[in-house]
Order: C-alpha cells, then sequence, then structure tokens
C-alpha cells in the first residue's frame, strides 16, 4: 500500500493537533476520479434507528406458544387485549429490558464472583470519502457505548463488515483492506485487538463491530446516580451531521449547496467537514477515565438521537428524581448557522441532529468539572476539549433545552 494512499501516519499522529488531514486521492490507487466511498451508503437513511416503539415491539416474547405450536400442541386463541399484555410483559431475550433504551451495552451478571462481562454492538455506513479514516471512525463508534459505561479496557474485538456489491472488483480490492487497517490502528490504539469477525456481501458498506470486556464493578459507572448540583459535560462538539452534509452537497454541487454558496465559502465547509472527522476519530478513552478519577454519577455517548434524545434516555434512568437543564451547545464552527439557513431540517439547535461517534454526556459534581476540563486538555491537547453544557436540578426525569448559547468549536 502506498504510503500517501491515505492520511498518512504522521498526520494521523497529529490528527487532534491541527494538522490537516490529507484528502483521499482515488488517482493514487487507479480509480476512477470521481469516485466516492460515501456513494455506497445514503447518509439521510444512515440517521435513522429503528423508532424506539418499534424496538420495542419487536423485542417483545412470543417464543413460548411458537414452540408449543411446532410441537404438534394444540394452542387455543389468545385475545387481543391479552396479547398486548404479554406483549408488555415479556422480553424477547431473557434480562434484557428494552426500557433502558440509550445504551448498547449489554451487561450480563456476575461471571465469577465480581467479574462482569460488558459488551456492545454498532455499525455504521460511509460517513467520509477516506476509506481508512472510515475505519478508525467505524471502531470508535464502537467503543463509545464501553467508555460511557466507564470501562476503559476493552479485551477483545470483532470486526463487522458487509463489502457492496456494487463496487467494482478493483474498488473492493482497494478500499476494504484500507477500511480494515483504519478499524485495527483505532483498536490498537485504544488497547485493543480484533481477533476476529464476519463479512458478507450487501448493497450497502457497511462496517462495525463488537467490543467486549471481562471487568469487576469497581470499573464500571452505572449512568444512575445524578444528584442535583450536578453538571452537565460534553466531550465532543455537536454539528457531525451537518458538516458531513453539506459538505457532501457542496463537492456534489448539489442544488442544495445552492441555496448555501452566496452565503458560506467553500473554505469553511472544508474546515467544518476537518473538524467533524478529527472529532469522530478521537476516542473517549481518556473521558472515561477521568470519569472514575473525578467520580462521574453516570454518562451516555450522544449518537443517533442527538443531544436531547439520548439526554432523555440518560435522566429516565436516573434513581433520584432529576431533570437535566441544557444552557450551552458546542457546535462545530458555523454549523449553527448553516443548520438555521436549511431552515433547521437536521433539528440541530433542537438538539434533535444526530450525531456520529459523538462524545460522552457526563454527569459530574460541580466541584470537579473544571479541573475534568482541564485534564482532558493535558492529557490529549489543545483540540480536545470538555465543555460544561448544563446543570443536574431537582425534577421529574426530563430535559430542558433553555434558550441555548452557542460555543463555536474551531479546533
Amino acid at each position: 500500500m502506498s504510503d500517501n494512499s491515505s492520511a498518512s501516519d504522521s498526520e494521523l499522529e497529529g490528527i487532534f493537533h491541527d494538522v490537516p488531514i490529507c484528502p483521499f486521492d482515488p488517482n493514487v490507487h487507479e480509480l476512477d476520479a470521481d469516485f466516492r466511498l460515501t456513494r455506497f451508503g445514503d447518509l439521510n437513511e444512515r440517521s435513522k434507528k429503528t423508532p424506539k416503539e418499534l424496538l420495542t415491539k419487536l423485542m417483545m416474547n412470543i417464543a413460548p406458544r411458537e414452540e408449543l405450536e411446532a410441537g404438534g400442541e394444540e394452542v387455543e386463541p389468545v385475545p387481543a387485549s391479552q396479547q398486548q399484555q404479554q406483549q408488555q410483559q415479556q422480553p424477547l431475550v431473557s434480562g434484557f429490558d428494552i426500557s433502558n433504551h440509550g445504551s448498547d451495552v449489554t451487561l450480563k451478571n456476575p461471571l465469577l464472583n465480581d467479574l462482569h462481562l460488558v459488551k456492545t454492538t454498532d455499525f455504521v455506513y460511509p460517513l467520509i470519502d477516506d476509506p481508512y479514516l472510515m475505519g478508525k471512525i467505524a471502531c470508535a463508534n464502537v467503543l463509545g457505548d464501553l467508555y460511557a459505561k466507564g470501562v476503559v479496557a476493552c479485551d477483545n474485538m470483532l470486526m463487522l463488515l458487509a463489502v457492496s456489491t456494487l463496487m467494482s472488483e478493483k474498488e473492493r480490492d482497494t478500499i476494504v483492506p484500507m477500511m480494515m487497517r483504519g478499524f485495527k490502528d483505532c483498536a490498537v490504539k485504544a488497547g485493543a485487538h480484533v481477533t476476529g469477525g464476519q463479512s458478507v456481501v450487501n448493497r450497502w458498506c457497511i462496517i462495525g463491530g463488537v467490543a467486549t470486556s471481562v471487568c469487576e464493578n469497581i470499573e464500571i459507572i452505572g449512568p444512575g446516580n445524578a444528584v442535583p448540583g450536578d453538571v452537565l459535560l460534553l466531550t465532543k462538539p455537536l454539528g457531525t451531521h451537518v458538516a458531513l452534509n453539506v459538505h457532501k452537497w457542496m463537492v456534489s454541487e448539489d442544488r442544495k449547496w445552492k441555496h448555501l454558496k452566496n452565503s458560506y465559502a467553500k473554505e469553511d465547509i472544508a474546515k467544518a467537514h476537518d473538524i467533524a472527522v478529527r472529532s469522530m476519530c478521537r476516542l473517549n478513552r481518556t473521558a472515561a477515565q477521568l470519569m472514575h478519577k473525578y467520580g462521574a454519577h453516570g454518562a451516555t455517548v450522544i449518537a443517533e438521537y442527538g443531544l436531547v434524545g439520548d439526554a432523555e434516555a440518560l435522566a429516565a434512568r436516573q434513581q433520584m428524581e432529576v431533570s437535566f437543564s441544557i444552557y450551552n451547545m458546542p457546535v462545530i464552527e458555523k454549523m449553527a448557522s448553516v443548520a438555521s439557513s436549511c431552515r433547521d431540517v437536521f433539528q440541530l439547535m433542537r438538539g434533535r441532529a444526530p450525531e456520529h461517534s459523538g462524545g460522552l454526556l457526563i454527569c459530574l459534581p460541580r466541584e470537579e468539572a473544571t479541573a475534568f476540563c482541564k485534564e482532558v486538555i493535558e492529557l490529549e491537547g489543545p483540540s480536545a476539549r470538555a465543555y460544561i453544557i448544563g446543570i443536574v436540578e431537582k425534577g421529574d426525569r426530563t430535559v430542558n433545552l433553555i434558550k441555548p448559547r452557542v460555543i463555536d468549536a474551531k479546533i
């Protein structure tokens, strides 16, 4: 593989220290000049998860009745009202509580004494055109849910890969190994190793994985211990979905870009895209370590449901009667303005815009917040910041977005 095939090693090492990302050049690999990895997965469709209500319905258990019928036994029809009641009470998988949506982590019962098995699964469609960096983003995205539980050490990773049937043989043999290398390198940076996985062919290109950790109780931070007076911290800026979409419009000269190009310079959109890529590649591992040091009371990763949506899921899981009030929104530079110019079709300023490989929303004691933010910069450099965005108050486990002040994230 050529040294300049993607972002170079030196650039990747300095990716969070204002070193520019080298654009992926298809010509270097003898691909068509107009090759775009993002064409193998639609960005709008990638932003959508199965609705929570539908997911709850799908996860309900009707297996016992089916097993009886399969065995040839005669089973009396169940009235519709009783079916609905059974659906509300019986989960498909024993021990799996779908009411805890907002977390993609499965926490098993103790394996041996104080040991627990913590596991998470996630995957993404192509978000950017650089395959190597796309692999890194996919890996960081998988690990995010472990870090939200304060689990710092990942013992094992599996890679999940779907190769698009729409790729030519040349494109497949060039792009897929680069994505796999990016995923593996990110895992190594996280102190983990990819030991296997599964690959299939599919119309859409998909990459993701499974992250597993065997750990003691002390290594896990439960999500539901926020108390009034805590502050809310966010470890990455918002606006990745907006930046990726607008950059795609600009590169493809989409009609939507024509509406924006007189108000925003191409350089500004390219910079926002660069910030988004850096943010998505960045691991939340340091934040997970500091959660233990500074006594965090719970956290979640900001993902498909956006800041408010994922905050609502976290608030609903609190043991005490508290609510979250959000006053600040750190947003990638100019993306708040762009979203407003698009009539907030992204729902960014309502806190509903999806985020990709997003930051952790952490409930932290007020007196520890400043030290936490300072140490993040000391450990990762000035381009890695944590933001104080709100407070925890007495309430009814809801989230209040109170005319938030936009903080431009420029690095």
